[in-house]
């Protein structure tokens, strides 16, 4: 418990799974905790302060079940391990093994399998006064970027964990501070002595790196995974999108697991499928990257056999890059060994499957995809077919890769065969028939024979049995006599210590295999990157020919043009459903008409129309293909999509407040470059009030931004706004009636909604049918008061009835017409006696 308490001195808020045999034990606190998190018995051992220790704990071999649980949950996990043998205890007489922490797991330093989302990066985001830094030691991804806004960025990386700043007052986010010497400390985990040969780094970027690197380094006890050189990220080069577009356009997650993300997934691989994730995460603003990727998919797309080519090899490939780091931290098991093996190999077929591939993204692979053949034979020599769990298990080395190993693998498992042959060689060498030889708890392997033939071996040994062979006398009996021999003592010794030797043994081939591995990181880890890139692209191409998408004509002047446009996860969802097809709509922002207006009911489709555009832009510059028939799309430089309503009630921020902040952030932040769709703005106050916002709103767009716009609204009287913004366009939702019911076509054309259709949409709602009747009622008044020119809330809502219009007092109107400054004294004074008459009721004098 001594050992315990330093332990958990030093590990602090995680729990310690403290090492104890076959078990990791859990006391006090931390057992109590973690009993409530994974349900396990709570139980006591012993007494401290007069008071039973709770305990609980789970097996040694299968706690990476109970670990995942528990980093799911939040929990960080010091694990305690023993760090010697009872042998080794027992030699230095101590009654206590030593044991020290060796790690904390933390959501985002783990490494094993059973803690990792396949399809999803598990970044560890590191945040500082104007720069950032986000690291994945599963793959060695390392990046910073300068000036980073940290709302966005964790919107955008949907982070692990978050270190960052108290100052900064980031939500979530495990305190931190930069280590002395950031540059240095950074420079000596990258193997370099000084940081000029990455790039250049602003300060701030530098100390959010080495935060990051000095945390994974304490929470792995002074070890370092893997780390490719970082790369500084600017603005220019990619999409920028802030947290409220991504939350409004569910890019990678989404209600029911109906996101982007996963309506366009064809990929075949875990790495793939986080590239993919990448990709939409953060699409480019670079058009030559762009359209490099375009041409790729394209020439995948008409090239169905090679296609299917790189398909066939890519599907069941292993996760190279997440093997690779585990190997570096020696946190590896002997699949990982079989993962690089098996991986270079699906790389080595990838490359050849390419040869002759014309554009230069597929042909440029082809060279990374052959890295390390040398490593890639002498694993597929080296390493068995079939690989055990663990590597104590043995069997990890291939028969006949090392001769000794395969001399103490025979003389372990062949104890029997070597047996039978020690015992012909000294029945023939001392020339007794019946010898047997025979296992003694105590003296080991001893050759017995009968009294007679014992007796006479006493006497005189045999010419033949001399040097190893000559007997040596251990034991009496009644009829029989007890023998050994310095050959049978050495094989004795040799039964005995093979499994250990040959288990060393391997141990030295495992670690000669690691070093060949390490040896060739980098290669390897470019293999792994290119098969990513090419699943993705692989997969975009199968997409695009099942799905009839087209390629986008991308440009940097600011046109929008989308014909028989669909939204890919509404399309996927009803194809699931079987339900009705998607009715495509087109969207024209180009120069003239870059702002559009749409008007029309709720549940006819215009949220889906305006988010459906948004994600074009972004499958376009991610390097997709299109679900529609035709597209042109300029490159936008900003995002925002303001879709939906939802208050902060944490923040203490009403629906109305976010909306206005979020607004107030594109009217801020938007250039000529961006996209904008907005939907309903100022419908969270009063009407008067949402509509001068919205109207402000609209006019800014068109005069001051001059950005692309999608405005919905259901503000009929912005239509007006169309005789004087030149460049705004006025669309509606169709809407058909027919026999008292409404049918909505959630076809978009040219024109302004009817009106709104609001009660019938509290009809399908289910609405009870009395208040309905009566909502129709109100409706038909106040529609009818309208049309005769009536202030129509008047006379059913009195409370909202205007005060009548007086006319102004005659005294009023003619003070008004007076011009005081040329007045002389005498017009002044007939002045005011008119004026006092007309307040009197009389006449003007």
């Amino acid at each position: 418990m001594a050992q315990w308490f330093a332990a958990k001195a030093t590990a602090g808020a995680a729990l310690v799974f403290f090492r104890m045999g076959d078990f990791y034990e859990l006391f006090h606190e931390d057992a109590e905790a973690a009993s409530e998190a994974l349900g396990i018995a709570l139980t006591h051992r012993g007494e401290h302060q007069g008071r039973p220790i709770p305990m609980c704990g789970v097996p040694v071999h299968s706690h990476e079940a109970y670990l995942a649980r528990l980093i799911r949950r939040g929990f960080r996990v010091a694990i305690c391990e023993q760090t010697e043998t009872p042998e080794q205890a027992k030699a230095r007489r101590a009654t206590t093994l030593n044991r020290e922490i060796i790690r904390v797991v933390t959501p985002g330093t783990a490494t094993e399998e059973a803690l990792l989302d396949a399809a999803r990066p598990a970044w560890l985001l590191a945040l500082v006064q104007g720069g950032a830094a986000w690291l994945d030691v599963t793959t060695g991804l390392f990046h910073t970027q300068q000036g980073a806004e940290p709302a966005a960025l964790i919107a955008r990386l949907a982070p692990a964990e978050i270190l960052a700043e108290e100052a900064l007052g980031i939500e979530g986010a495990i305190p931190a501070i930069p280590p002395r010497d950031a540059a240095g400390r950074l420079a000596t985990a990258l193997g370099a002595a000084s940081l000029e040969g990455f790039g250049q780094f602003s300060p701030a970027e530098i100390a959010a790196a080495a935060m990051a690197v000095e945390y994974v380094r304490a929470v792995n006890n002074g070890a370092l995974p893997r780390l490719a050189p970082p790369v500084a990220e600017g603005a220019r080069g990619v999409l920028l999108l802030d947290a409220a577009t991504r939350r409004s356009l569910d890019i990678l997650d989404g209600p029911r697991g109906a996101s982007l993300l996963a309506a366009v997934d064809r990929t075949l691989t875990g790495a793939g499928a986080r590239e993919l994730a990448a990709r939409l995460a953060s699409p480019l603003d670079d058009l030559a990257a762009i359209r490099a990727r375009l041409d790729a998919v394209a020439a995948l797309r008409e090239d169905k056999p090679r296609r299917a080519r790189l398909r066939t090899a890519l599907k069941g490939a292993p996760d190279m890059a997440r093997a690779l780091a585990r190997i570096s931290l020696e946190r590896f098991f002997p699949r990982d060994l079989g993962a690089i093996r098996d991986g270079l190999q699906r790389a080595a077929a990838l490359a050849e499957a390419l040869q002759g591939a014309q554009p230069a993204l597929l042909s440029g692979a082809v060279a990374a995809l052959g890295a390390a053949p040398e490593t890639g034979a002498e694993l597929a020599r080296a390493l068995a077919a079939e690989l055990p769990a663990r590597l104590e298990d043995g069997g990890v080395a291939a028969p006949g890769y090392d001769g000794e190993l395969d001399a103490l693998r025979r003389l372990r498992d062949d104890a029997r065969g070597a047996i039978a042959a020690m015992q012909t060689d000294l029945a023939q060498a001392w020339g007794v028939a019946a010898l047997k030889i025979r296992h003694h708890q105590q003296l080991g392997y001893l050759a017995e024979v009968p009294s007679a033939a014992g007796e006479k071996l006493l006497r005189e040994a045999p010419a033949r049995a001399t040097g190893d062979l000559a007997p040596i006398h251990r034991q009496s009996m009644a009829n029989a006599h007890r023998f050994t021999c310095a050959a049978l003592a050495a094989l004795d010794r040799r039964l005995s210590e093979a499994g250990e030797q040959a288990a060393k043994r391997e141990r030295l081939v495992i670690a000669h295999l690691r070093r060949l591995i390490l040896a060739d990181a980098e290669p390897i880890a470019a293999a792994a990157r290119e098969m990513a890139a090419l699943d993705v692209l692989a997969a975009s191409a199968e997409l695009a020919t099942e799905g009839a998408w087209c390629r986008p004509d991308l440009t940097e002047r600011p046109d929008f043009a989308i014909e028989a446009g669909r939204h890919p996860v509404v399309e996927a969802a009803l194809r699931r459903a079987r339900g009705p097809q998607f009715v495509p709509n087109d969207c024209d922002l180009s120069p003239g008409r870059r702002l559009c207006l749409l008007t029309g009911p709720n549940m006819a489709g215009k949220s889906t129309w305006l988010r459906q555009n948004a994600l074009m832009v972004i499958l376009a510059q991610a390097g997709m293909f299109l679900p529609a028939t035709a597209a042109r799309v300029g490159l936008v430089d900003r995002l925002f999509s303001r879709v939906g309503a939802a208050d902060d009630l944490a923040g203490g921020r009403s629906t109305f407040m976010v909306e206005m902040t979020e607004t107030a952030a594109i009217l801020n932040q938007a250039g000529p470059r961006s996209l904008v769709v907005l939907d309903e703005v100022g419908r969270g106050t009063a009407t008067w009030d949402g509509l001068a916002i919205a109207t402000a709103v609209l006019e800014a767009l068109h005069d001051r931004i001059r950005c692309r716009t999608l405005f919905a609204t259901h503000f009929h009287e912005l239509t007006a706004l169309s005789e004087k913004l030149p460049e705004l366009r006025l669309a509606a939702m169709q809407v058909r009636e027919w026999r008292g019911e409404v049918i909505f076509q959630h076809a978009v054309a040219p024109g302004a909604a009817e009106k709104s259709w609001g009660v019938h949409v509290a009809k399908l709602a289910g609405v009870p049918a009395p208040v309905l009747k009566r909502a129709a009622s109100v409706l038909a008044s106040l529609e009818a008061r309208a049309a005769a020119g009536a202030d129509p809330l008047a006379a059913e809502m009195p409370l909202f009835a205007r005060p009548p219009v007086q006319p102004a007092h005659p005294a009023l109107a003619a003070l008004a017409t007076l011009d005081l400054d040329t007045l002389s004294p005498r017009e002044a004074q007939e002045a005011l006696y008119n004026l006092k008459a007309l307040a009197d009721g009389k006449e003007a004098l």
